[in-house]
């Protein structure tokens, strides 16, 4: 499986607003249980969209400001950005085929 790209304050515009194509941001922290199940199906679906889809993680608690930017209140929290613009959000651990449908309608 291919390991989702780890971003914070410092290079969180260069790994998505500045990238075209989409990727999907997972807001998340260490001590968040949802967020360390949700995690492999992220990854799955990295792998299964292959170069269609990169796949960035946020800890929160590691970069606070880039959550508080985007008004993250819980987690695990997904945005999706097309072209370096949000087009769609999931809050909550979701089932892989509800998080490839909101992937799969920006496509």
């Amino acid at each position: 499986m291919s390991k989702p790209i780890a971003a914070g304050t410092a290079d969180f515009k260069e790994q998505v607003l500045d990238r075209q194509g989409l990727t999907l941001v997972d807001f998340w922290a260490p001590w968040c249980g949802p967020c360390r199940q949700l995690a492999p199906t992220l990854e799955q679906i990295g792998d299964e969209l292959g170069d269609q889809l990169q796949v960035v993680k946020v800890d929160i608690q590691e970069h606070p400001e880039v959550g508080s930017s985007y008004r993250v209140m819980n987690i695990p929290f997904m945005m999706l950005f097309k072209d370096g613009e949000q087009v769609d959000q999931l809050l909550g651990n979701h089932p892989k085929a509800k998080i490839r449908s909101m992937i799969e309608n920006h496509i």
